[in-house]
């Protein structure tokens, strides 16, 4: 079947265009302005359309059918070359031949990996040889400033933590940490110091809306961190001072759901576009809450747990923002938590969720907690002994296969840990001739 190129949208094709390129999904998501979840979700659509299995056979197709600027579209010989025309081609079947081999090396991989994922230290677990084997769990260099509720983002390799609290009150301290050094570094304070707060990269720039005040007042600033300039700025005020949200980035815009506005749990979801510098009200979620934790996979957002003036909460709601036309359709139920919990760390790896510490007001140790949403299916296991109690309010990234939780409020006490959790492991097969 031959699709021409009005089959593919002007996105697919911005998206196809790139990939011929070479570009990688990270790398045309930050050109775009989109997650690496959406380019994967328009890559799917594009392979689909134009019919081919591989990234090598669609920067084919983008340079046959002229999508690449300057590339000669099929059918156009040239002449100058065609002496040439039987080294080339064999030069090709030799380049496809190969990209076959690693394609179907890395498709071993892929299966591979699944099942090593699988075989982590479920709850219960008495296999210390699996435990040490993988070595999952590693203690870094501690925060030069202890401290919970603040924001935590991941840019350019690098860990940003924003504002929150300490023993001596709210700050505005942010503090840079690279993985690489395993070190710890200052930059330009938040203007505003704020606690209960969360932050979200878009376009190179770190969001980080509302929050607690030293005060005890809340705020509806939004200020803008610019982390290749180590500066400030301002951005729309919210609708309505608010602090302990839900905060996630999507297709270039920022959602907040829920949070305490001074009285009570709020609802409420609040779409930020940074192109018009405007918050627009969009349809609130089914369950009023605050210290939620949101993350994306695919097209969807999902809502974990939290707290309202009923208590904990278990509850696991999925938003389409696509599908947000105001009738109802926007929101739907799914699996609840295996328990309720709230002030946890949530981040992702490769569309899989990973929930760390939290509280459920029980004496237990607290699992973490993996959800996967193809599936709609909960796993506890086991984990670093700091992060099986009630760990509350600490930041956790993901960089890679690798996620990094670190402070937080532990047994009433304010802590510096910086832990990091491989989610995925690379393992590395010999490849014979």
């Amino acid at each position: 079947m031959q699709v021409t190129n009005k089959q593919l949208s002007e996105r697919e094709q911005e998206i196809l265009r790139l990939v011929a390129t070479g570009a990688s999904n990270k790398e045309i998501a930050k050109e775009l302005y989109i997650s690496t979840n959406t380019v994967k979700v328009h890559l799917r659509n594009i392979f689909s359309k134009i019919g081919v299995n591989s990234r090598t056979e669609a920067a084919m197709y983008a340079v046959n059918f002229g999508i690449v600027p300057g590339a000669k579209p099929a059918g156009e010989a040239d002449l100058s070359t065609s002496a040439d025309e039987p080294e080339r081609k064999s030069r090709l079947r030799s380049f496809v031949a190969w990209s076959a081999v690693v394609i179907a090396v890395l498709l071993g991989f892929a299966g591979l990996l699944t099942v090593i994922r699988n075989q982590a230290p479920e709850t219960g677990s008495n296999n210390p040889t699996l435990t040490t084997a993988l070595q999952r769990w590693e203690v870094k260099a501690s925060m030069p400033t202890a401290r919970y509720g603040f924001a935590a983002a991941a840019y350019e390799n690098q860990i940003y933590a924003i504002g929150g609290e300490t023993d001596e009150g709210v700050v505005g301290k942010v503090e840079r940490y690279d993985p690489g050094s395993d070190l710890w570094e200052s930059q330009s304070e938040k203007p505003l110091a704020v606690s209960d707060v969360a932050g979200a990269v878009i376009g190179g720039k770190i969001y980080v809306p509302g929050g607690r005040l030293p005060s005890g007042d809340l705020t509806d600033a939004l200020e803008i961190y610019d982390p290749r300039e180590d500066s400030w700025d301002l951005g729309s005020n919210l609708p309505v001072p608010l602090s302990a949200y839900a905060l996630t980035a999507f297709e270039g815009r920022l959602y907040l759901f829920g949070g305490w506005d001074g009285e009570k749990y709020l609802e409420f979801v609040y779409e930020f576009d940074p192109v018009v510098d405007e918050w627009k009200e969009k349809t609130p979620m089914h369950t009023a809450r605050g210290y939620s934790g949101a993350g994306v996979s695919g097209n969807s957002i999902f809502v974990f747990g939290g707290i309202n003036e009923s208590g904990l909460l278990d509850v696991n709601e999925v938003y389409l923002p696509s599908q947000d036309t105001g009738d109802g359709k926007a929101w739907a139920n799914l699996s609840p938590l295996p328990g309720e919990r709230y002030a946890m760390g949530v981040t992702s790896v490769a569309d899989i969720f990973y929930l760390f510490g939290g509280t459920d007001n029980s004496i237990s140790p607290i699992y973490a907690l993996e959800y996967q949403p193809q599936t709609d299916t909960w796993r506890e296991f086991e984990n670093e002994n700091t992060v099986d109690k009630p760990l509350l309010q600490p930041g956790t990234v993901t960089l890679g296969t690798q996620i990094y939780i670190f402070g937080g409020q532990l047994d009433e006490s304010v802590i510096d840990h910086n832990l990091a959790y491989k989610a995925i492991y690379t393992v590395v097969l010999p490849i014979t001739r």
